[in-house]
Formats: structure tokens, sequence, C-alpha cells
């Protein structure tokens, strides 16, 4: 890489891909601390292409292992704590929560909480990448020529019923009454299209959203403005999410995290196919 500061970019994806993309990122930092980073969930499933040094993740038993250097990152329900091994340099395709089924070709409950080494599957792919190491543009469009060929051979489709629920859900809008049958139909229809139940989703929801408010006057404030209750309501979630308080957490927060918690993870309008 020819820049040696630290990036963050997001792209949008094709038309084609919005229904199913919500964004493209790259990220690259060259000399990274290797403090421990704390990702939180946000309920979008990711492909993550790692050109650089691998991370390492913690695993339950609070040991650190490398990761494969493609990973696919489904739903997270609870948070991620990993830290560099070394030059960071990432190409990652960022999911509608609902969006990366047909992809995944399996039912997303498969995935949730759990990295899937993809190395095998987009091995070309990567190195394709890597020949455009220090070019996130082009970095970029490379990835959605790819997305965009999987989505043609794979014939992606989106639920309507499950996609009209997570809409709502990021509008923070309430769940409409339901009849029982429908309500389980549902919730089987979540764990196979999304892979976290609807309650759990729009709990992630509301978490982001504290982020999105973190500078209007402190994390209280934040937090009324996200739909808390209360700050204790607000300090769980951060415990469940972030395995942290806020307080620690924004003293905590660097590279990768800090810059991921910083962006807007509503869908864009296009989603909405």
């Amino acid at each position: 890489m020819q820049d040696q500061a630290e990036r963050y970019d997001e792209a949008d994806p094709p038309a084609a891909l919005k229904p199913f993309i919500r964004k493209i990122w790259t990220y690259a930092a060259p000399s990274p601390s290797g403090d421990v980073q704390r990702i939180a969930p946000d309920g979008c499933p990711e492909l993550v292409i790692d050109l650089g040094a691998p991370y390492a993740e913690e695993g339950e038993d609070g040991v650190f292992r490398l990761q494969p250097s493609a990973i696919f990152a489904g739903q997270m329900t609870r948070p991620l704590a990993i830290r560099p091994a070394g030059p960071v340099e990432l190409v990652a395709m960022r999911f509608e929560p609902d969006g990366a089924r047909d992809w995944l070709g399996r039912p997303m409950i498969e995935a949730t909480d759990r990295r899937l080494d993809m190395v095998e599957r987009t091995r070309d792919l990567k190195a394709a990448l890597s020949s455009l190491g220090g070019d996130p543009a082009g970095q970029v469009a490379l990835a959605a020529r790819w997305l965009e060929q999987e989505r043609r051979a794979g014939d992606w489709r989106i639920d309507p019923m499950v996609r009209a629920e997570v809409t709502a859900m990021a509008g923070d809008r309430p769940p409409p009454a339901r009849p029982l049958a429908a309500h389980r139909a549902l919730q089987r229809r979540f764990r196979d299209r999304v892979g976290a139940s609807p309650r759990i989703l729009r709990s992630i929801f509301r978490f982001r959203r504290v982020f999105d408010h973190a500078d209007d006057g402190g994390w209280l404030q934040a937090g009324l403005q996200a739909g808390y209750f209360d700050q204790p309501q607000m300090a769980r979630d951060f415990r469940r999410f972030l395995g942290c308080t806020a307080t620690d957490w924004a003293r905590q927060q660097a590279e990768l995290a800090r810059l991921i918690a910083s962006q807007t993870y509503k869908p864009d309008e296009g989603a909405q196919a």
C-alpha cells in the first residue's frame, strides 16, 4: 500500500445489488496499535476479505486465534473482540440483514455468531483484490462486479414478509398485531433469512441508533433519542452487545471498531425492493 495513513471508505452498491448489499467498504491500517477492538452487532452479515495480516479473534475460552483470511460473519447477537496481528487491509461486503441467505446457500441461523471460512470460495476474488492493493475505488468496483456475477448465478431473492418487517424495524415502527400462527411463521422465516429473531434484531437496531446520536449531548441523551426508556436499560444493552459500559467503550474504542461504530446503519431507499 502506498498510503501509510489509516483509512476507511464506504461505497453504495450498484442498483441491482441494493436489495441485498448495503455497503461495500475498505479499510487499511498499515501500522495498527495491536489493541483489542470491540465490535458490536449491527444487524448486517458481512463477507470480509483480509488482504493483510489476519485479525485474531477472542474465543469463549479467552484465547485469541487468527481468523481465516476470508470469512463470512453471520448475524451477531453478542460482542466480538478482535485485535490486529500486523498491517491491515480489508475489503468487505455488508449485506442487508435479510440479504445474504441466497449467497450463503443455507439457513442464516447456521452462521449466527460464527465466522465461517470462505477462503476457498473467494480465492480468485482475493487474488484479484490483492492486485489492486492501495486502490480502494478499484477494489470496490471489482467486488461489485463479483457480487453481481454471484447474484445472477444464484438467482438471489428477497422474502417480502421478512423485508417488510426489517424495514419497519429500521424505521423504529412498532410491529403489527399478528395471530399466533402468523407470528410463528415469521419467526421461522427470520431464522432462515436473517439468523436472529425479530425481537433480537429490533434490539440491535435500537442499540445501533445510540451511536447515531452519541455526539448530540452525551450517552443519556443519545439513549433517549435511540428509544431507550432510561440509562439502566441502555446500560444493559451495552453489556449485552459490547461487553462493557458506554464509558469504557468510549475510552477504549480504536481503529476499525471506532470507524465502524461511527457509520449509520439505516438502510438506503434502494434496499426496500
